[in-house]
């Protein structure tokens, strides 16, 4: 079958206090309990999502997690997506095979120190795979200029919830959770999701 493999790891965790850190861990590990994944080396981690469609979108809101986090040093999640052919069943990801893991390994060890995310699928989908690169630099673009408070909102409407229900959730006027919507770069985002996922949709198996 064809899944995605996510591999990443928190830039600048060393530098989160230890309460920091624990609330830090505890977002994104409610954000992956529905997938297989792990931690390793402390500041690492592994998400195996069997619907390549949800990778980039669970990736997101993993980064926003981590970037609304502290206010003194800049967080971030740091990550790579492989998308093509895993072996079936997947009970382990230590001991998981199959062309996703290579591919999102593999990217992730290519990234340039600056670059905070890559997507890439088989090389015989030169086409798919420029339209992700694209993608990958244009969120990236974005979301190294997130503030924490635009970050806090992103992470609200990355849940599908509207702005309405982001104020509300936030304690912030509808006009504060708007502006920051629209400094964010939040309708781009949308609109690159979207690609995200008609690109998929042309991936040759």
């Amino acid at each position: 079958m064809t899944g995605a493999v996510i591999t990443a790891d928190i830039v600048n965790s060393t530098k989160l206090s230890r309460a920091e850190y624990k609330k830090l861990e505890k977002g994104l590990s409610a954000l992956l309990e529905p997938y297989l994944h792990e931690f390793f080396r402390g500041d690492s981690m592994q998400v195996f999502v069997k619907s390549p469609n949800d990778a980039l979108r669970l990736l997101l809101q993993l980064r926003v997690a981590a970037i609304k986090i502290s206010s003194q040093e800049t967080i971030d999640i740091r990550a790579s997506i492989g998308i093509s052919s895993i072996k079936l069943p997947v009970k382990s990801l230590k001991t998981a095979s199959g062309e996703a893991f290579v591919l999102s390994g593999r990217a992730f060890d290519k990234m340039a120190k600056e670059e905070r995310l890559a997507i890439v699928c088989d090389e015989k989908n030169k086409a798919v795979n420029l339209g992700l690169k694209i993608i990958a630099q244009f969120i990236d673009f974005i979301f190294q200029k997130l503030t924490i408070k635009q970050a806090a909102v992103v992470s609200e409407l990355m849940m599908r919830k509207t702005q309405i229900e982001a104020a509300k959730k936030l304690k912030k006027s509808q006009a504060t959770v708007h502006k920051h919507t629209q400094a964010a770069g939040w309708p781009q985002i949308e609109m690159l999701l979207q690609d995200y996922e008609n690109l998929i949709a042309l991936i040759e198996p």
